[in-house]
């Protein structure tokens, strides 16, 4: 007999118990395979129809960034340049068929951080398109010009991207300064975020992803401090082909605080 907090149970009893959670184990995993491979669902589940606004905006977010990436169309690696690219841009290749390469990170074209540089184009931006019903940018989408056959972007992809240039622009005029591009934001708040949320794959220090090379490093704080616009546009969205969180439903202010930490964070 042993005494077991206090009750006093004999050795056939805990075999017993001993019998039952070595078959609970067993349940447990048997019900975790069968989850993993389909067998099992919850009962209610979000059906297409059942997405959220904010899911479908970040998701349209993504797509503006690099649809390709996102829809896994990796023979866009071998495209050749957009014919609708101008002779006066200076990339080629399949970058040129993404909507930031010419629309621009805070989404002003020519008259943004795309005005000059190596990105320029001379092509106008989306602000105009705000509030602009959905078929009618879908429309654009699918036009001559811009030539997204329905084998590139599916009508879903069309849909939450029309979504996105409508709804799910911001202005960033009033929240990053163009000079400095420093954010308007509160980076000992914003670091409650980061820590808890980003640093999880980014790190503490921001320096765990690195996106170009030893030689020639790039962290986030790199992108917050260089190109807050891309930055921002990515903490709202996620980054597409990779597991990141859209933070699109916190607050601005949340997000322009992350941002905001981000910029005091290691460059190099």
């Amino acid at each position: 007999m042993e005494a077991l907090g206090g009750a006093t149970v004999s050795q056939s009893q805990i075999r017993s118990i001993v019998s039952v959670m070595k078959s609970r184990k067993l349940i447990c995993a048997l019900v975790a395979a069968l989850w993993f491979i389909g067998v099992l669902r919850p009962s209610v589940v979000l059906a297409d129809a059942e997405k959220t606004e904010a899911w479908t905006i970040a998701y349209g977010g993504r797509l503006y960034d690099d649809w390709a990436k996102v829809l896994y169309r990796w023979y866009m690696k071998d495209a050749g340049t957009h014919p609708a690219y101008p002779a006066e841009g200076k990339l080629k290749g399949p970058d040129t068929w993404r909507c930031k390469e010419c629309h621009g990170w805070d989404y002003k074209g020519r008259d943004g951080s795309y005005s000059t540089g190596s990105h320029f184009t001379g092509i106008k931006g989306l602000r105009d398109a705000v509030g602009m019903p959905l078929e009618q940018i879908a429309r654009v989408i699918r036009d001559q010009r811009h030539g997204y056959t329905e084998l590139m972007l599916p009508n879903d992809a069309v849909a939450a991207l029309s979504l996105f240039v409508s709804k799910g622009q911001i202005d960033v005029e009033p929240v990053i300064n163009r000079a400095t591009k420093m954010v308007k934001g509160d980076p000992k708040r914003g670091a409650s975020f980061f820590q808890t949320i980003c640093a999880t794959c980014h790190g503490f220090d921001g320096r765990q992803i690195n996106f170009k090379t030893r030689n020639d490093p790039q962290f986030i704080g790199t992108v917050a401090s260089e190109n807050p616009w891309e930055a921002i546009h990515k903490i709202r969205n996620g980054q597409p082909g990779a597991p990141m969180p859209s933070l699109g439903a916190l607050e601005l202010q949340d997000l322009l605080d992350v941002l905001a930490y981000e910029q005091t964070l290691p460059k190099k």
